[in-house]
C-alpha cells in the first residue's frame, strides 16, 4: 500500500499539522484566521464537536426526562401530547431535521434589520442569536474563587446531609441551600470586588449587527434537531425505568401518605436510574456521533472543515481519517466511562 502512495507522490506523515490551512472557518472558539496551519484547524473542528455535543447531551437529558415523565402523567393531555412527540420526531431521520430546522425554520426568520427582539438586548434572525458577552476584569478572580469553594462546599453539605437522613431518618433542603451557596457567595463576592465585569451588547452596524456573542444558525439547528431526536429514546428509557419499579412500592409509599413528587423523588428514581441509565449511555455516543451530520449544513466541527476541506487541500487521507476516528473513539470511551462510573454509584447497596 504505501510503495503505491509514494508512486502516485502522494505525502504521507503529519508534517502536513504544520503548513497552512489558507480557509476561513464560520465559528472558533479560539483565535484563528487563514494564515494558521492545519493543526490549529484540527483543534478548533474538535473543540466545535465538543460544544455541539455538550450542548445536545444537555438538552436531550432534560427534554428526554420531562417527557418520559410525561407519557406516565395522569392528565390524559399531558401524556397524549408525550406520546406524539416521541412518535413523531423518532420516526423522522436525524438528517431530514436537521435540514429542516435549518433550511425551513431558521431560514423564515427575519433578517438583521427586522430582528426579534428580547429586552434590547439579545436579538434573533437569520443570520444567528446575538447575546450580551461578559467582559472579564483581573478582579473577575476572586469570583471564580467562591464558585469554586462553593463547589466544595456543597459537595461537603451533601455527604452531610445523606449521612444525617440516614442516622436520623430527618430530611434537609439540600437543593434551596446548594443553589443558595452555588448563585449566592460568587454574586456578594462580585459585588464586594467592585463587580469587575462588564456586559458587551450586540448593535447593528450596516446589515448585520456587531459585538456581543454570535450563535450561528448551523449551530442552532444542529443542537436542536439532535436535542430533540435524542431526547425521544431517552424518553423511552426514562418511561421503561419507571415503569420497572414494581407497583407494590409506589402504593406502599402513598399508604405512607408521601406526596407524588415525593414518591417520584425518593422512591421511583433512584431504583428506575439503574434501568435509565445503561440505554442513556448509547443515546449519548450516538449523538456524539450524529453531529458529523454537521457537514450537510456546513457547520465547522471535526468532520466538516478537517476531514472535509484540509482532507481536500493536502490529499493525506489516511492520516486525516485515522485522526478523525481516533477523536470519535476517545470522546466515545471518555463518555461510557464518566456514565458507567455514574451507574456504578448509582446502584443499590445490598445488605
Amino acid at each position: 500500500m504505501f510503495i503505491n502512495i509514494e508512486k502516485r507522490g502522494i505525502n504521507t506523515g503529519f508534517d502536513f499539522l504544520g503548513s497552512e490551512a489558507g480557509f476561513g472557518i464560520l465559528q472558533s472558539l479560539i483565535a484563528y484566521d487563514e494564515a494558521d496551519s492545519h493543526g490549529k484547524v484540527f483543534i478548533v473542528g474538535l473543540l466545535n464537536t465538543i460544544l455541539v455535543s455538550v450542548i445536545g447531551i444537555i438538552f436531550a437529558s432534560l427534554i428526554g426526562l420531562l417527557v418520559g415523565v410525561g407519557r406516565l402523567s395522569k392528565n390524559w393531555m399531558v401524556s397524549k401530547l408525550s406520546m406524539v412527540y416521541v412518535e413523531t420526531f423518532r420516526n423522522i431521520p436525524i438528517l431530514l431535521q436537521i435540514l429542516f430546522w435549518y433550511n425551513v425554520v431558521l431560514a423564515a426568520l427575519p433578517s438583521p434589520k427586522q430582528s426579534i427582539s428580547f429586552f434590547d438586548s439579545i436579538f434573533f434572525n437569520n443570520r444567528g442569536l446575538y447575546i450580551p458577552k461578559p467582559i472579564l476584569e483581573s478582579g473577575f478572580i476572586a469570583v471564580i474563587i467562591a464558585f469554586i469553594l462553593g463547589i466544595i462546599a456543597v459537595v461537603y453539605l451533601s455527604n452531610w446531609a445523606k449521612k444525617r437522613h440516614d442516622e436520623t431518618g430527618e430530611e434537609f433542603p439540600l437543593l434551596g441551600t446548594s443553589l443558595a451557596i452555588l448563585i449566592g457567595a460568587p454574586v456578594l463576592v462580585y459585588f464586594l470586588s467592585g463587580t469587575p465585569a462588564t456586559l458587551e451588547y450586540a448593535q447593528l452596524k450596516g446589515f448585520n449587527f456587531k459585538g456581543g456573542w454570535t450563535l450561528i444558525p448551523e449551530l442552532l439547528a444542529l443542537s436542536f434537531a439532535l436535542s430533540i431526536y435524542t431526547a425521544t429514546y431517552i424518553a423511552e428509557a426514562v418511561r421503561a425505568g419507571i415503569e420497572a419499579v414494581p407497583k407494590g412500592q409506589k402504593e406502599a409509599a402513598h399508604a405512607l401518605g408521601l406526596k407524588d413528587y415525593i414518591i417520584l423523588k425518593k422512591v421511583v428514581l433512584p431504583q428506575a436510574l439503574r434501568v435509565i441509565i445503561p440505554p442513556v449511555i448509547n443515546q449519548y455516543l450516538n449523538l456524539v456521533k450524529n453531529s458529523s451530520l454537521a457537514t450537510a449544513i456546513g457547520y465547522p466541527e471535526l468532520v466538516t472543515i478537517f476531514s472535509g476541506t484540509s482532507l481536500n487541500q493536502v490529499g493525506q487521507a489516511i492520516e486525516i481519517i485515522l485522526m478523525t476516528m481516533a477523536v470519535y473513539l476517545t470522546l466515545s470511551i471518555l463518555i461510557s466511562v464518566l456514565m458507567n462510573y455514574a451507574n456504578k454509584k448509582m446502584q443499590i447497596k445490598e445488605r
